[in-house]
């Protein structure tokens, strides 16, 4: 009996309950919260639905707690139940109960843990959208590690999930990019507010390359006709590179939009003329604002400039929409920390258009990343010069260290990456930890099959009654929540730090119980029982490695 099936449960309870209690059944949670209790003496789970529902009720917790456990107690499968403190409910499973939760996961496999909770929902989230002015730096990566775990997350959950590179090819910065790549071929200085780096040069001399091969003699043409030369070919060749290392980092996206369609397809222009039939935009000293202040903004915003050209913001709200007419019913932006003061504003157009900010949108920040190696921080690339990219950690540690590194802590938390933990092959290093105890699931595996010790589907759940059988158990049945959590948090942090929990339940268990039998005795039920809890395990640390964009190895 899993989690789930005792919140169903209780709330069918309630349901019965409701017209005796007088509680309408809108008022009964959609999910009634099962928790596995802190101190196991407790029960194997435990929930607080009577002190939610008492007040509602017109009753006492602790008697609402004692009709639920009433009927709970007649449930086939419980041992037990007990009313605890101001009205807790705690319940006891009998071991056979516990133990069909290994039927349950082997029988799913690498769906177990996906719900249709987010069914129906198109959700769009766009990430990293990095200029291609430059390599991928470490923060772009973090959102690229992020953001495509959160999308793997949400799908896993029933969401359709469109994921989305936004293309800056109409700012300011392309204009500066493009005088950098030329001076560097032209062998001049830089400009002050342009790019450094190795890798300037090294794209100026593919551009020069490209050009040699088409026939183009740049050096015959206009400064104009050069930098519009670079301009296409230069950003085009650094776009790539973008792509193919996010690729490299298992982070591939379904839509790399270029802003400049917005302005070509007159999107813009669109936008702006629904903004005004709403009536909530004006003009004043020859621009067009936005009423942004009477949906929280600080002040209002510029849409068209004085000269009739349209500001960045302009761009942003066109994407918006078209978004929505792609068929979003929810978009997730996902930016670094020095966008915070971005918020606002974002969430006024948002309600501007009649969404509902938060939801319609949701913009979520991220942190900083410091790298740091013999104690030390890094603090240059050799190849960008002045950031450290995202190559320059996958180089260091390889993707699977990286992505996970990158995913396990909150966005809203600055990561601290020491490189040596992640090279060495100890405990300490978590994705090592995690990693080991699947590589280890399957050399049991193996080890198992050669005793005979199979996993064929036919175990007695009621064998698996030890103390640690029972608390890796509880440990499995915890992962369908922390996946719907994750969800609907929008905190894929949760997913590599609940691995490390079952990570650290299957070592304390495996020193604890034997899978294969020692010579001198014969295979029992309890061997081929937990054989199939043994597999469980690797199911599960594999399907949670997989939303992680992580390899879960059969050996190390």
């Amino acid at each position: 009996m899993t989690p789930e099936e005792l919140s169903a449960l209780i709330r069918e309870i309630l349901g019965n309950l409701s017209e005796e209690i007088g509680l309408t059944t809108d008022t009964i949670p959609v999910t009634v919260k099962v928790e596995r209790p802190r101190s196991r003496g407790n029960g194997d789970w435990s929930t607080n639905i009577a002190m939610q529902l008492a007040k509602k009720a017109g009753i006492a917790p602790r008697d609402l707690a004692t009709k639920i456990t009433s009927q709970l107690d007649q449930v086939e499968g419980i041992t037990k139940t007990e009313v605890a403190g101001p009205g807790f409910v705690n319940i006891w499973l009998e071991a056979g109960a516990a133990g069909a939760l290994v039927g349950t996961i082997l029988q799913a496999g690498k769906t177990y843990g996906h719900s249709r909770d987010l069914s129906g929902k198109h959700v769009n989230v766009e990430y990293v959208s990095a200029n291609p002015t430059g390599p991928i730096h470490l923060g772009g990566g973090r959102w690229a590690a992020v953001g495509d775990t959160l999308c793997r997350i949400l799908a896993a959950c029933g969401a359709e999930v469109t994921r989305e590179y936004y293309f800056n090819d109409h700012g300011a910065q392309i204009s500066r990019f493009t005088k950098s790549l030329v001076a560097r071929w032209q062998g001049t200085e830089v400009p002050e507010d342009g790019y450094g780096g190795q890798y300037v040069l090294d794209i100026a001399n593919r551009v020069a390359e490209q050009a040699k091969k088409e026939g183009i003699e740049l050096e015959n043409r206009t400064q104009t006709q050069v930098e519009e030369y670079f301009r296409e070919v230069g950003t085009g060749l650094m776009f790539q590179e973008i792509k193919d290392c996010l690729h490299s980092f298992r982070a591939d996206f379904d839509v790399f939009f270029h802003e400049d369609e917005l302005h070509t397809s007159g999107a813009v222009n669109a936008a702006i003329e629904e903004l005004r039939s709403r009536g909530v935009i004006y003009e004043q000293d020859g621009a067009t604002w936005l009423k942004s202040t009477k949906y929280g903004d600080d002040k209002d915003r510029v849409i068209l400039k004085s000269d009739g050209d349209p500001a960045y913001f302009a761009a942003d709200i066109a994407y918006y929409r078209d978004k929505q007419r792609r068929g979003a019913t929810e978009e997730i932006l996902i930016l670094g920390a020095d966008h915070h003061g971005y918020i606002d504003r974002m969430y006024a157009m948002c309600a501007a258009f009649g969404g509902q900010p938060g939801e319609s949108l949701e913009i979520i920040i991220g942190q900083m990343v410091n790298l740091k190696e013999n104690g030390v921080e890094v603090k240059m690339s050799k190849r960008a010069g002045t950031v450290i990219t995202l190559d320059d950690l996958v180089d260091a540690v390889g993707v699977d260290a990286a992505r996970y590194s990158l995913v396990r802590v909150s966005m809203d938390s600055t990561v601290d990456i020491d490189l040596d933990l992640l090279r060495s092959h100890s405990n300490e290093n978590p994705v090592y930890y995690v990693q080991y105890a699947h590589a280890r699931t399957c050399s049991v595996g193996r080890n198992a099959d050669e005793a005979g010790v199979l996993a064929d589907g036919k175990y007695d759940a009621s064998t698996l009654s030890s103390p640690a059988d029972n608390e890796l158990l509880g440990i499995l049945a915890q992962y369908p929540a922390e996946l719907k959590l994750a969800a609907n948090e929008r905190e894929p942090h949760r997913i590599p730090r609940y691995l490390e929990k079952l990570a650290a339940g299957y070592h304390t268990w495996y020193n604890q119980c034997r899978v294969i039998p020692r010579s001198d005795e014969e295979i029992t039920a309890v061997h081929v029982a937990r054989r199939h809890l043994n597999e469980a395990v690797r199911q599960v640390l594999a399907n949670g490695l997989e939303l992680c964009g992580v390899v879960a190895p059969e050996r190390m």
